[in-house]
């Protein structure tokens, strides 16, 4: 066992929480969130928190823990979805909202890691989101600029990790995990594996351990699904 390895979620979240600061927290809807390190930090009770992430979980999960034990004072994100406690939250004037087009929040985040103070897009130029930010011309076109997005601490979900903090992914839990462990001053990953040193194959690696500080084997994963639509199969034909 090395020095990034911690038996419980808060065990190494322990040291890094205080009130006002900014995590992010890795996840798609509600495909690879960090289940085990979301509860902890509610565990915690630190407050006035700023979350950086796609969305904001689903009812009785994710960081709608957070949200609805009032833990979390704005969100930077880019999607509501079928959270209606973020929704009226947001419209009661009780939480503060920074939305974002998804991949600007993606680009932002990925800057943020890369060490890239700002940079211009067109995505957002003439409507609410360029609102109060610079505008430059370009080649006859119009961007908007960008500012990087980093946190004082990373919570992210992998699939398998090695000792030393390499990362694999599995499938759409990729998301915005990747992105999200280079952009915190911490980095603290769960993972549904850890596996000994040399069993990840280097072509398959995903995240460097560089980017990783510490890591827990997560105990359960219910891997929810936020909405679940289906159909009748049609019948075959011979």
């Amino acid at each position: 066992m090395t020095d990034k390895i911690f038996k419980t979620a808060d065990a190494a979240l322990e040291g890094l929480l205080f009130d006002g600061m900014t995590i992010m927290s890795g996840g798609f809807g509600l495909s690879g969130n960090p289940e085990n390190l979301i509860p902890a930090i509610k565990r915690s009770g630190v407050k006035n928190l700023t979350v950086i992430s796609n969305n904001c979980g689903a009812d009785g999960f994710g960081l709608w823990m957070l949200l609805d034990n009032g833990q979390i004072k704005k969100m930077i994100s880019s999607y509501v979805g079928e959270n209606k406690l973020f929704e009226q939250l947001y419209l009661s004037g009780e939480l503060e909202l920074e939305l974002n087009p998804q991949g600007t929040l993606a680009e932002r985040i990925r800057a943020g890691g890369a060490g890239i103070p700002a940079f211009y897009t067109k995505t957002g130029v003439g409507t609410v989101v360029a609102e109060g930010k610079p505008l430059e011309d370009f080649e006859g076109e119009t961007y908007v600029r960008e500012t990087w997005l980093r946190a004082d601490v990373a919570i992210i979900k992998a699939w398998k990790a090695d000792p030393e903090g390499n990362l694999v992914y599995r499938k759409t839990a990729r998301n915005f995990n990747p992105v999200m462990a280079t952009a915190g001053k911490v980095t603290v990953v769960e993972v549904e594996q850890i596996v000994p040193p040399g069993a990840l194959e280097p072509d398959t690696i995903h995240t460097p351990g560089i980017y990783v500080d510490r890591i827990i084997r997560g105990e359960v994963y219910e891997k929810r699904i936020e909405r679940l639509t289906t159909r009748k199969r049609e019948k075959e034909t011979v």
